[in-house]
């Protein structure tokens, strides 16, 4: 049996269904088994019709008492067929599917499963999923439910992952120790895949979880602290001089630093003194002031003789924290210097020469710092904004120019603590958890299509007052998954008919760098009134006028997103506003909308994030430099990250490298999961 097998040559998947399987992630035989189900229906329970309550999902099995009927409607055709069973009557509803016409018959006896809506004592069920009474492929038993994509079935995905379980057998090689497996009570691979997707009962399904929940969490521990030993017990780090003092240039700033910064400062100057490598994470709510904290640590490693390199994940990002460290190192004779890929290539070579001389004590720049003809003279600390965007083998390749210099990574994701310990094991972890005084709260608004007409004169309004506006929608094409405005179409309706006044532009991810770097330029100079965008704008440019951000299908975010997307307004003087367009009125939705109205706190709202959620997309994207967890939900599953922590601690404390023949599952395990995003 081969793992690795393409899907496309698992019975019941062939050339058409292989494309749409690689758009969930799944390209090969593994991929398909542990694409694991988001939900379950119990269709195992049949109930009589007369025992039936509104809006329950129910399992009836009936017979067919009369014919289909046809009803035309407008535009559509509805199809009623009334079935009974010992207690009583109900009447089964579909709407454009001629083939029914034909396929009941009259006195024979099928299974029905479906929403019913009770009306005084008259029982509809709308749209069931029905088969004949001997059948039972897709009632009487507890069904999977999987993440689906357009024109993939939840039948065609059962289907073809029972195949793909079939051609596995009973033959999984089992990835966790006898002593794991024993001492925490779990039960074996082979039995765990089968029940995730085939629970024969609830508590079949439940044990398969957790012992699947254990793995992934295990796993991703171990190679953490791995990750964090290694570091640790490499030769010793730099010992900055203790008589350069970070107060010389705090003392210069002409704003005052507040106790968080101060507090977060210190324990920087800690790291930066001791022997210790400095590996930390330092994460702050947008518009905090982290870049300053970098600044005062880039201060004191250059006035103890050593060079800094600052990592920005965009051009225009690099470009303005350049502006921001020349406007206060300049005149104190810091030397700051631009490396971006476009620079011309005389000035870049005469940039690395002066870099590997000396002669520049602070580099700021893109993922072009990494590369190989970059060479430092003498790199001492290295700061990584935006981590997220960066690998942890990017972060990795950067601190290799020097000799084990201090690193500091930024974030302005406000991630959980508990998420944070997870995907940063390997750092020590510091929060500037206030804002500083002058900042205004961004009056946040979720509003629905019919408000559409106030919004656009609330933007006018704005406008014709001096300010600037970002509208952000979540796709750059018409996608057939989702009906969505693409950016370019939003952009010719702004443009032609409901704003042709005003300077109307896009942009999106697909754009050359340099045309993406020319509208921003032109918007943070006040050239373009309303700038349309996707989330290529979520990290980014300082527009101090830009007051007003419009967010399009609000509800196809989540809450971290578009708590980073708000931040990019009320950069200013000016009062800032943020109006959530969405679409949808189930309960999840208006909960995560008021979350955003209430509140301005990044933790607070990525803490529900997280509950509303899970982790499975909490970043939107694979950009965290670990893998993203299939079934583990931190939220739900904290008592067993809390297990696996103490675990792992055990595991690599007795045996750091997995070396002992006990652990050589464990070895393989964090070998499979993350060969190519973690350096162990």
């Amino acid at each position: 049996m081969d793992l690795l097998k393409d899907v496309k040559y698992i019975k019941g998947v062939g050339p058409n269904r292989v494309q749409l399987l690689n758009r969930l992630g799944i390209f090969t035989l593994k991929d398909l088994i542990t694409y694991y189900p988001r939900t379950y229906e119990d269709r195992s329970k049949p109930k009589f019709i007369a025992e039936c309550v509104d809006g329950e999902e129910a399992l009836i099995e009936a017979y067919a008492s009369g014919r289909v009927q046809e009803i035309r409607l407008k535009g559509k055709t509805m199809y009623k067929l009334v079935i009974q069973d010992e207690s009583g009557k109900a009447t089964a509803t579909w709407f454009n599917q001629s083939y029914l016409k034909n396929t009941f018959k009259m006195g024979e006896k099928y299974k029905f499963y479906g929403r019913v809506n009770n009306y005084f004592g008259k029982i509809t069920l709308n749209n069931p999923v029905f088969e004949s009474y001997e059948k039972s492929s897709n009632t009487g038993k507890i069904i999977p439910i999987y993440p689906l994509t357009y024109k993939l079935t939840q039948n065609t995905i059962r289907k073809i992952i029972e195949n793909g379980l079939k051609e596995v057998g009973q033959d999984l090689p089992e990835t966790l120790p006898d002593y794991i497996l024993k001492d925490y009570k779990l039960i074996g691979i082979n039995q765990a895949i089968n029940d995730i997707h085939f629970p024969n009962e609830f508590s079949d399904f439940s044990k398969a979880r957790n012992r699947l929940v254990f793995e992934e969490l295990f796993s991703t521990q171990l190679a953490l602290l791995q990750l964090k030993n290694n570091y640790i017990h490499s030769e010793d780090g730099i010992e900055f001089d203790k008589n350069v003092k970070m107060s010389e240039i705090i003392n210069r700033l002409p704003f005052k630093l507040t106790k968080a910064q101060l507090r977060v400062l210190e324990e920087i100057d800690n790291d930066m003194e001791s022997k210790k490598n400095m590996n930390r994470l330092l994460q702050g709510d947008v518009g905090s002031g982290k870049t300053v904290v970098a600044m005062v640590a880039a201060y004191k490693a250059v006035k103890c003789g050593y060079q800094v390199a600052i990592m920005a994940p965009t051009a225009i990002l690099a470009s303005q924290h350049l502006e921001s460290f020349k406007s206060l190192f300049d005149e104190l004779q810091i030397r700051c210097e631009l490396l971006i890929s476009a620079i011309t290539k005389k000035k870049k070579e005469e940039l690395l020469q002066r870099l590997k001389n000396g002669e520049i004590d602070i580099l700021i720049g893109t993922h072009a710092i990494i590369e190989d003809n970059v060479e430092f003279n003498n790199l001492g600390l290295v700061v990584t904004d935006e981590q997220h965007r960066f690998g942890v083998k990017q972060r990795t390749k950067i601190v290799e120019k020097g000799q084990n210099p201090d690193v500091l990574v930024m974030t302005a994701t406000p991630i959980p603590r508990t998420l944070a310990l997870i995907l940063y094991g390997d750092l020590d972890i510091s929060i500037i958890d206030e804002l500083p005084p002058n900042r205004k709260k961004i009056e946040t608004y979720a509003v629905t299509k019919g408000l559409e007409d106030r919004v656009n004169n609330f933007i006018k309004q704005q406008i014709n007052e001096g300010r600037q506006c970002y509208v952000v929608c979540p796709l750059v094409e018409e996608s057939e998954e989702m009906d969505l405005k693409s950016v370019i179409e939003l952009y010719e309706k702004y443009k032609t008919e409901i704003f042709s006044e005003y300077k109307v532009e896009y942009i999106h991810g697909k754009m050359k760098a340099k045309d993406k770097d020319n509208i921003m330029d032109r918007f943070k100079n006040g050239k373009i009134d309303i700038l349309v965008s996707t989330t290529v704008i979520e990290v980014g440019v300082n527009v101090p006028n830009a007051s007003i951000m419009i967010v399009e299908d609000a509800q196809r975010f989540g809450l971290a997103q578009l708590h980073q997307l708000r931040g990019r307004v009320g950069r200013g003087e000016y009062q800032s506003y943020c109006i959530l367009k969405y679409k949808g009125n189930g309960e999840n939705t208006r909960e995560r909308m008021k979350v955003m109205c209430d509140t301005n706190d990044g933790f607070i709202i990525s803490e529900k994030d997280l509950e509303l959620r899970g982790t499975g997309d909490f970043f939107g994207t694979k950009q965290h430099g670990i893998p993203d967890f299939k079934i583990a939900n931190l939220f739900e599953d904290m008592a067993v990250l809390k297990l696996v922590q103490g675990v792992s601690i055990k595991v690599i404390a007795d045996d750091p490298n997995l070396e002992k023949e006990k652990n050589k599952l464990l070895k393989e395990l964090v070998k499979d999961k993350f060969t190519d995003r973690i350096e162990i």
